[in-house]
């Protein structure tokens, strides 16, 4: 797709787009208010997870939890991205928060409840689709950028976010 056509598919003003390579550019709306910007994590891996309160993968959260604390300090950003997309349960951003820190502990980044999928999912993920030809199929899809904003690699629900697969890939981009 032409960068122009992009902007426009995106809904994207062409002073506020990111490049059609790179992820930084975007920005969502935080569960604890304000906004977290993937510029802000420019020169850092950040792994991008749409998440759910009530799904069969929804202990993933633990596994989450574990990057955020085992490689965090080394620069790695979790991001979890709570999605009505795939199950309705998710009723207000206080409730998600809540269940996230009681049941899970969570200290890693959330965003407010965001689309994922469809003519509503945030630009994020239309740029993902668009441009990468990756979208979520379900709750707990990764996604790992790289310090220069590129798409890594991605993953579905079933690959868990403390797998080999996942490590191997974020230990090769923390020690560049």
């Amino acid at each position: 797709m032409r960068p122009l056509a992009l902007l426009f598919s995106l809904g994207l003003t062409a002073a506020a787009a990111p490049s059609a390579e790179a992820a930084q550019g975007f920005s969502f709306a935080s569960i604890d208010g304000g906004e977290i910007a993937l510029d802000a994590y420019r020169g850092r891996p950040v792994l991008v997870v749409n998440t759910a309160s009530q799904c069969g993968f929804t202990p993933q959260y633990d596994g989450l939890q574990r990057l955020h604390e085992r490689y965090g300090p080394r620069g790695l950003v979790v991001l979890a991205v709570p999605s009505n997309d795939f199950n309705q349960e998710l009723a207000s951003e206080a409730k998600v928060k809540e269940f996230c820190d009681v049941n899970f502990g969570l200290t890693l980044p959330m965003t407010e409840i965001t689309h994922v999928r469809g003519s509503n999912a945030h630009p994020f993920y239309r740029w993902l689709a668009t441009e990468h030809g990756f979208a979520p199929r379900w709750n707990f899809n990764k996604v790992l950028i790289g310090p220069a904003g590129e798409v890594v690699a991605t993953w579905g629900s079933m690959t868990k976010p403390t797998s080999g697969t996942v490590t191997r890939q974020i230990e090769a981009l923390l020690a560049r």
